[in-house]
């Protein structure tokens, strides 16, 4: 119903007021800007950091929310031509990112220090996928498709009744370019990739998906990792997370999980799955 689509777009500003480090007033702005002050939060900003916060611990720090200086200094985001940062202003960056310097109640979160951020990146955008595909199923919608970019909600199936297909998009290949597809109806699919935002300087690839332990991007055995889960915000941590944690533990990692499975794309675009992924 194309009526519901000012209200969508209205529910996705209102969490990006809520969530988005960039924008002004938003909580997680204010976190950001508090000096190391508590910050009082609406109680969705507080349940979700703490979400945020349980990947960060379940990956013993593969994932870490306060990555955000470390991406504001490689800068992927903006028009401006791209540099790998000097060594020291990496290694100065680092000293601030570690997640355990975050402290949550039901409306209040602290960072202890006053030169570290958060970025919520990693998990945001499943979450409000998840808050779009519970306001469309009060409305009574029964067939959907919400695509935020790399995160696919599915309501429902086709009004056919038959499933959906959605491609998995190949690496460094143009947009309609897939590597497979999969068949779904009412779950999840979350893929995150190296390819999404990069450049290259002396023949390397830099891109955005950022090692928290380094301060460098990721360097493993992986491209891209789809997720599928009924919760998006949980396939969308974890497509990050898997990311991160590379092909072995990644596999290892999301077989320990009953409600999701996935599909690994490595460096040479070969694909291997987890159990329970379909193919």
């Amino acid at each position: 119903d194309a009526a519901l689509f000012p209200e969508c777009e209205a529910l996705c500003r209102e969490y990006e007021n809520l969530l988005s480090r960039t924008v002004k007033d938003s909580d997680i702005y204010r976190i950001n800007h508090a000096g190391g002050d508590t910050c009082e939060v609406d109680p969705e900003t507080a349940s979700l950091i703490g979400k945020a916060l349980e990947y960060c611990e379940l990956t013993d720090g593969a994932v870490d929310i306060t990555v955000a200086p470390l991406m504001d200094l490689w800068d992927f985001t903006s028009e401006a031509e791209k540099h790998v940062p000097a060594a020291e202003e990496i290694e100065e960056k680092l000293a601030h990112v570690d997640y355990r310097n975050i402290s949550v109640t039901d409306h209040t979160v602290t960072i202890s220090d006053p030169e570290a951020a958060i970025d919520l990146g990693f998990i945001a955008k499943g979450f409000i996928a998840d808050k779009l595909k519970e306001f469309l199923l009060d409305k009574g919608v029964e067939h959907a498709i919400i695509n935020l970019g790399g995160n696919v909600d599915l309501i429902g199936s086709k009004p056919d009744g038959s499933d959906y297909h959605i491609g998995i998009r190949k690496p460094f290949g143009a947009p309609s370019d897939y590597i497979t597809t999969v068949s779904a109806s009412d779950t999840s699919l979350v893929s995150s990739g190296i390819y999404e935002r990069y450049f290259e300087e002396n023949n390397r690839l830099y891109h955005h998906i950022l090692d928290p332990s380094t301060g460098y991007p990721v360097e493993n055995d992986l491209r891209q990792v789809t997720v599928l889960c009924k919760d998006s915000m949980k396939a969308d941590a974890l497509s990050t997370s898997l990311l991160l944690l590379g092909k072995e533990k990644g596999t290892e990692f999301i077989d320990s999980m009953e409600d999701a499975s996935a599909a690994f794309t490595d460096t040479s675009d070969r694909l291997t799955y987890s159990e329970g992924f379909p193919r």
